[in-house]
C-alpha cells in the first residue's frame, strides 16, 4: 500500500480481486456478468492496461497449469509410499503371471503400440496440434500452442521431479521403469488435451464430447495394457499414471475454458 505503481508484474490485478472472478467461473454460483468479450470467463477478470489480451493469457494459463502441476506432485508423493511398499504385493504376481502366459507375436504387436506415450511421439504430437489449432481457431489463435507449450513443460518437470523424489525401480524386464508410468500419463494428459481442443474447435456437441473422450479412454487403456504386457511397469505404477495424467490434464482444461471461454457449438456458430 501506497507505493507507486510501475510498468511490469505490480499491473497484474489483485489476487483478492481475481480469485472470486475465478471460483465463480469454474463453479457458477452468480449470475454471468454482461458484456463479457468472446464469451470468455477471463474477459471478466480485469486486465493490465496497455498489455495485449496474448500476453495476460499467456502468464494465466501458464499460472493454471503450473499449480496443476504442483498439485499433482502432491498427490503422487502423498501416494508414493503406500504404492512403493505395499505395492509389491499385487505387483510381482501380475508381472510373473504375464510372463508366464505371454505370446511372442502379441509381444511384439504391443511393443509397437506402446510407443504412442513415448515422449517424442507424444511431444511431436502435441506440437502439430498446437500449430494446426493456431491456424484454424478464430479467435484467440495462441491458446492452443500455449496451453500445449505449458503441458509439455509441466509435465516433463513434474515427472522429473517424481524420479528423483522415489528413485523407483522397474520389473526385472525394465529395471529403469519409473513411478508414476510416464508413457501412460502422457497418453492422458497430452492427448487428452489435443482431444479437448479439437472438439472445441470442431463443433463443441454432445456427441463429439463422447467420441474425444472415447478415443482417449481407448488410447490410454492401449497405453496401460501395452505397457504391462511388455513389461516396462509395474502394475501400480501404470494404474498411478492413470490418475497422475488426469491430475494434470483437469487444470489444463479449466484453464483453457477460463481464458477462451466455453466451447461454441455449431448451432451457436451459425445464429452467430
Amino acid at each position: 500500500m501506497g507505493r507507486t505503481r510501475t510498468a511490469g508484474p505490480q499491473q497484474f490485478p489483485k489476487l483478492a480481486g481475481a480469485v472470486p472472478v475465478l471460483i465463480n467461473d469454474a463453479f457458477p454460483i452468480l449470475p454471468p456478468s454482461v458484456g463479457s468479450r468472446d464469451g470468455g470467463a477471463c474477459a471478466r477478470i480485469p486486465r493490465p492496461a496497455g498489455l495485449p489480451d496474448w500476453v495476460s493469457d499467456l502468464v494465466g494459463i501458464g499460472v493454471v497449469t503450473g499449480a496443476g502441476g504442483a498439485m499433482a506432485y502432491k498427490v503422487m508423493e502423498l501416494l508414493g509410499p503406500a504404492v512403493i511398499n505395499h505395492g509389491p504385493v499385487i505387483d510381482e504376481p501380475i508381472y510373473h503371471w504375464t510372463v508366464d502366459h505371454q505370446l511372442k507375436w502379441w509381444g511384439d504387436v504391443m511393443e509397437k503400440l506402446t510407443k504412442i506415450g513415448n515422449s517424442q511421439p507424444s511431444w511431436g504430437a502435441a506440437g502439430a496440434a498446437g500449430a494446426t489449432l493456431a491456424v484454424a481457431w478464430p479467435r484467440r489463435k495462441w491458446v492452443p500452442p500455449t496451453a500445449l507449450g505449458a503441458a509439455f513443460v509441466v509435465e516433463k518437470c513434474v515427472t522429473l521431479a517424481l524420479r528423483r523424489r522415489f528413485s523407483r525401480l522397474g520389473p526385472p524386464s525394465s529395471p529403469l521403469g519409473t513411478y508414476p508410468s510416464g508413457g501412460v500419463d502422457r497418453v492422458v494428459y497430452l492427448y487428452g488435451l489435443i482431444a479437448y481442443l479439437l472438439w472445441r474447435e470442431f463443433g463443441g456437441s454432445p456427441q463429439g464430447k463422447a467420441w474425444a473422450i472415447g478415443a482417449v479412454a481407448a488410447l490410454s487403456f492401449n497405453e496401460a495394457y501395452s505397457r504391462e504386457y511388455t513389461g516396462k511397469h509395474w502394475f501400480s505404477d501404470i494404474v498411478c499414471g492413470l490418475l497422475y495424467g488426469a491430475i494434470l490434464l483437469a487444470p489444463s482444461i479449466a484453464a483453457v475454458r477460463l481464458f477462451a471461454g466455453p466451447a461454441v457449438t455449431a448451432s451457436q456458430k451459425s445464429v452467430r
